[in-house]
């Protein structure tokens, strides 16, 4: 049933995918055709592959290698500072340029730092409660990639893996006691990203207050809301979105849902929301079912990647809640990105093969 949820939301994400690339037509014609061939051959083709790969490997393998996974991982997160070699765009150095194409680390390193985790915490579970053998190498194990990440910047994803570790922290059997204290470094960590990167502020102030400046920061999420809104019930048709002409930032990437929306009305966007939830309910039954707790852990990490990851684009996108620059798993414009994803779809395939009997 996991496959098939997997499947489904990928089919639909081409199906959306390719209709969105339609509206940079009107603005760069010439990488269209350099889009749709990454995110189909790239992301689909060597995704699928990577799938198959990480379902097959032993899972005890994968255990023995996730150090080593987690190292490297952070090796090639750090690449993009090496000049020559790291692409700085939009303000932020995250990608690394292949010359043909380029790759953006972080979104494995989000997989490393899952896999070292459970590798981690699944021996050490009855020695949480003790703070040096529990809280204090568990802050640890979440500097470094904070660290690399807010260096770059790329503050959404740091959040995105210290929210994950707390979750896979307390579900290993940390005491609750911890929670308040690291409730309280998150605060301090995040005002303190906050006030030191002008576009995070400014992020949160047009979140509170978007038409304040609806022609600039304020922008995006004004036609984002526009779109989702001429949806209506059933919405416009397949291929039929007009905010995604010249109007709608980034069709094909951080504001897709919104296109889809659009073209396929509230029911379209219920029912790809609710592919995501059962997509992550899946998981959590795969991770509670694993006959080890690195396996559950595994499953349950990854899991919570892809489903805060959907509700976070989604949320923004509906003016929940900030825009982060997080895309949409499986959906939106970007290889690297969907590669990740399947190969966390694999690893928690190949934590179900692993049940308890």
């Amino acid at each position: 049933m996991f496959f098939m949820l997997v499947l489904a939301i990928v089919l639909a994400g081409l199906a959306i995918f390719s209709s969105a690339t339609l509206g940079l037509l009107a603005r760069e014609s010439s990488s269209l055709s350099k889009d749709l061939l990454l995110q189909a051959g790239l992301g689909f083709g060597i995704g699928f592959l990577a799938l198959i790969l990480a379902r097959a490997v032993p899972l005890e393998r994968v255990r023995s290698l996730s150090p080593y996974i987690y190292i490297a991982t952070v090796i090639f997160t750090a690449l993009v500072f090496v000049p020559g070699v790291g692409l700085h765009a939009n303000g932020a150095t995250r990608w690394i340029n292949l010359g043909f194409t380029t790759v953006q680390p972080s979104e494995f390193l989000k997989i490393g730092f899952v896999l070292v985790l459970a590798w981690w915490l699944a021996p050490h579970a009855r020695q949480l409660s003790s703070l040096k053998r529990g809280l204090l190498p568990f802050i640890g194990m979440l500097a470094v990639p904070s660290a690399l990440l807010l260096a770059q910047p790329n503050t959404s994803t740091t959040m995105l893996i210290l929210v994950t570790g707390m979750v896979m922290y307390f579900a290993a059997g940390a005491p609750w006691r911890d929670f308040g204290l690291l409730t309280l470094f998150a605060v301090v960590a995040i005002g303190t990203v906050i006030l030191l990167r002008p576009y995070v502020l400014e992020r949160v102030k047009t979140f509170f207050d978007p038409s304040a400046n609806s022609l600039t920061s304020g922008y995006q999420i004004q036609q984002s809301l526009i779109a989702v809104g001429s949806g209506g019930l059933l919405g416009r048709g397949f291929g039929q979105s007009v905010e995604k002409f010249n109007y709608l930032p980034e069709p094909d990437g951080d504001s897709v849902f919104a296109v889809f929306s659009e073209e396929t009305g509230f029911v379209g966007a219920v029912i790809l929301v609710i592919l995501f939830v059962a997509l992550a309910a899946r998981g959590i039954v795969i991770a509670g079912a694993s006959r080890d707790l690195f396996g559950g852990l595994v499953a349950l990490g990854l899991s919570f990647i892809i489903i805060l990851q959907a509700f976070v684009n989604i949320g923004a996108m509906l003016g929940m809640i900030p825009l982060t620059g997080l895309p949409l798993p499986f959906v939106s414009h970007g290889g690297t990105a969907l590669v990740a994803v399947l190969i966390m779809c694999g690893l928690i395939l190949n934590v179900a093969s692993h049940r308890k009997t």
